[in-house]
């Protein structure tokens, strides 16, 4: 770590502490109006921003007051294990220097469970309440303060899973078989594999292998009538129209144009044919109700808190807050009840949210299937030993980073009774 290390990393944190966006926007960003930095550079800049955002709990009560960025991230590196010596070209007051032994000494005792699972208190307050130990909310929030891999899926309509790994061990990229997913393939460290053909010309998709379980759970055959009901940029989309053989008709829904907009190019690559995207004003377009009753399966991966995703979005913590996930459970519960109008007799229905809040997940089923009768819930590992994956959490799929290696996922299967 050199001075010019230390003062870029700073200037990047200070702009992703203002929560205004995205902590991987802010970086992009400061990157592209940064472009002389070397790629060593951006590496510190990258793991700084992100290591103060995963450890921020803990590092705003050692700081006490004095919370600035530059304590943070002194605060950050020295917790890191670095020697106080690599610090003397950027700590020369005394007041600092006492600072950073202090940091060495701290107790994580004397934080809350919250604070040493690096959970929100709220987060911490809803976990408990549902039944949730102690323990398992450590374990659990110290699994999202960890990087995540890098997981693949390879596109099987193009290539096999094993004549990817080929190229991949020809290539020198460390990887393994994803545990669950029959398509899944993980990366160690963060190759920049997007420059490789396997990825342009679509042989590989990234996507968490919990997202991958999704696609299964949903199912779909050939020739059906399927529709992705929150498609954003259509990882799952892509997934569906693979599990079709790029048969049937399969609806690419969204009310966000530029989210459609970015499904476009990785639509292009994969090589489907079935995909009919297309943007919607709200849940109750009417396109959704010509389709009424005509669909076989609908997937739903609602908006929600995404506070499965904190590996990869430490940020959300700070941007999240248990008055935005009362407005989110309003717009699960009507994107829900509206997207069940196009499920005919027999056909399938599947909410996921990429959450670990009950209120976001079980409570929203529940109450779903409470106010329509027509519906009945199908055990997820019932639908995973169908597709021949080894893995049972119970009547819902709820996926934990610290048990499974993926992000924090929920899936119920649902069925339009006749």
């Amino acid at each position: 770590m050199n001075q010019e290390q230390f003062h870029a990393a700073l200037d990047a944190l200070r702009n992703a502490l203002s929560f205004a966006a995205p902590a991987d926007a802010v970086l992009s960003r400061y990157f592209r109006e940064n472009p002389k930095l070397g790629s060593q550079n951006r590496h510190f800049i990258a793991e700084a921003v992100f290591g103060v955002m995963r450890q921020k709990f803990a590092l705003d009560r050692i700081c006490g007051e004095d919370n600035s960025p530059r304590r943070l991230l002194l605060a950050w590196l020295i917790r890191g294990g670095r020697n106080l010596r690599e610090f003397e070209p950027i700590v020369s007051r005394e007041d600092e220097r006492a600072f950073l032994a202090g940091v060495k000494a701290f107790k994580l005792e004397t934080l809350t469970l919250a604070e040493r699972a690096e959970l929100p208190e709220w987060v911490g307050s809803e976990l408990q309440a549902s039944g949730m130990s102690d323990d398992d909310i450590l374990s659990l929030g110290r699994a999202l303060s960890q990087p995540a891999p890098l997981d693949l899926r390879v596109n099987t309509l193009k290539m096999k899973r094993e004549a990817v790994q080929a190229e991949l061990e020809a290539l020198g990229y460390e990887h393994s078989p994803t545990p669950y997913s029959p398509f899944g393939l993980r990366l160690a460290g963060k190759p920049a594999i997007n420059r490789h053909t396997l990825f342009t010309e679509g042989a590989i998709e990234v996507q968490d292998e919990g997202s991958q379980l999704l696609g299964l759970l949903v199912g779909p055959k050939r020739g059906e009538m399927v529709a992705d009901f929150c498609a954003g940029a259509g990882g799952k989309t892509l997934l569906l129209g693979m599990l079709m053989a790029s048969s049937g008709r399969l609806y690419a829904f969204d009310v966000s144009e530029k989210r459609l907009a970015n499904l476009k190019p990785r639509l292009a690559r994969s090589g489907l044919s079935n995909v009919q995207p297309q943007r919607i004003e709200s849940e109750n377009d009417s396109r959704i109700k010509r389709l009424a009753g005509k669909l076989d399966r609908v997937l739903v991966d609602a908006p929600c808190s995404g506070m499965g995703t904190l590996r990869r979005n430490p940020d959300l913590k700070f941007r999240q807050s248990a008055t935005s996930v009362d407005e989110l459970n309003q717009k699960q519960t009507a994107i829900l009840a509206s997207a069940a109008r196009l499920v005919k007799v027999g056909g399938r229905l599947v909410y996921a949210t990429c959450s670990i809040l009950p209120r976001e997940n079980q409570g929203i089923v529940e109450a779903f299937l409470a106010a329509h009768p027509g519906f009945e819930l199908i055990p997820a590992n019932q639908v995973l030993k169908e597709q021949r994956v080894d893995l049972d959490t119970g009547n819902y799929l709820q996926l934990h980073p610290q048990i499974h290696g993926c992000d924090g996922f929920f899936a119920a299967v649902m069925t339009r009774k006749a």
